[in-house]
């Protein structure tokens, strides 16, 4: 039997035993940083569609573009131009219109998501890590929410649905593939971002390329967003950027959004902008400082060493020379950005 009686009984008898877990609801900056992530999320689909048509309506009249990027300025530009029959041409017209719009409106959210991530200290911290930018970091920290609502960064990691299934009866376990759980969205953001990390010279892209060797590609890739999260896990919970960030390219991701936040450069920014030590730029950035290499634990120095990064992890801590120094901000007269 199964009555609305029966049912409030048993929801009544669960809820007083403690048996009902709590839902965790998100506050209003994390649900409009949900919607804003969402809608660019949904306008770079529609814009991948649009190229999709384009593409196909190339294919069924045989033309080769003479450019690798079709979409590109100089693609679009043969686009507009190419002689096609009078049909194809309209449908060709209507989807480049299409195409515009939709990417002056995903331009116009990203700069938005730009100057949200670095007035966010979070979005800063995140940002620090390899292949990470404005729009990963914004859509990691919409779908986490709260990182106190984890014990670990492996939760975290399984909350994404980062994490291999697994399949136990009695003493028998079996392992799938990964649960796919959470945003796909931020999901397949991660997975941008360790392709763009895998040539990073520091602990992240040496995992990534250590397990390629031995596993097959996606597989290495998957692993590799699961450590990103959990080491992103660690960061927030310590307020703390990477200590293995490359100065300069984390110092153009943090000047491009502070430009886009319309926040004019500091005496620090400027001090520190010459792609030296990694603690002068995060702190003209106005972010917490990590830990310098005499800081370091025997087993972090182990671990760096056994997997060939050491000297990189240190250098890029050190500052240059200043003969080196004096040449950079005397070359660039916006090097403080």
């Amino acid at each position: 039997m199964k009555t609305d009686t029966i049912d409030a009984q048993v929801l009544a008898n669960l809820l007083r035993c403690d048996y009902l877990p709590t839902v965790w609801t998100p506050d209003a900056g994390t649900q409009k940083l949900r919607e804003l992530t969402t809608l660019r999320g949904n306008l770079i689909v529609d814009r991948s569609r649009l190229k999709n048509r384009v593409h196909s309506l190339l294919a069924q009249l045989l033309v080769v573009p003479p450019v690798k990027m079709v979409f590109g300025v100089k693609g679009l530009k043969w686009l507009r131009a190419v002689d096609l029959p009078p049909e194809v041409r309209s449908a060709g017209d209507l989807y480049l219109r299409l195409y515009d719009a939709v990417a002056a409106e995903a331009r116009r959210i990203d700069e938005k998501l730009m100057a949200l991530a670095y007035e966010d200290s979070r979005a800063k911290l995140l940002m620090t890590l390899p292949g990470v930018a404005h729009g990963v970091a914004v859509s990691l920290l919409a779908a986490l929410g709260d990182i106190s609502r984890f014990p670990d960064g492996d939760h975290a990691a399984s909350y994404l649905g980062l994490t291999p299934s697994v399949r136990q009866s009695a003493a028998k376990r079996s392992h799938g593939r990964i649960t796919k759980a959470g945003c796909p969205q931020t999901r397949a953001m991660l997975v941008q971002a360790v392709q763009a990390a895998a040539d990073h010279p520091g602990p992240i892209g040496a995992f990534f390329r250590r397990l390629r060797r031995k596993k097959k590609s996606n597989v290495a890739v998957i692993a590799t967003a699961r450590k990103l999260v959990t080491v992103a896990y660690l960061m927030l919970k310590h307020d703390e950027p990477y200590r293995y960030a490359k100065p300069d390219v984390v110092k153009g991701k943090l000047s491009d959004c502070r430009r886009k936040a319309g926040r004019p450069p500091s005496r620090a920014t400027a001090a520190g902008s010459d792609g030296s030590r990694l603690n002068d730029l995060y702190r003209g950035h106005g972010m917490p400082t990590c830990q310098p290499p005499a800081g370091w634990s025997a087993g972090e120095r182990r671990a760096l060493g056994d997997s060939g990064v050491a000297a990189f992890a240190e250098g890029v801590h050190e500052r240059p020379p200043a003969r080196l120094r004096a040449k950079v901000a005397t070359e660039s007269p916006d090097k403080a950005t």
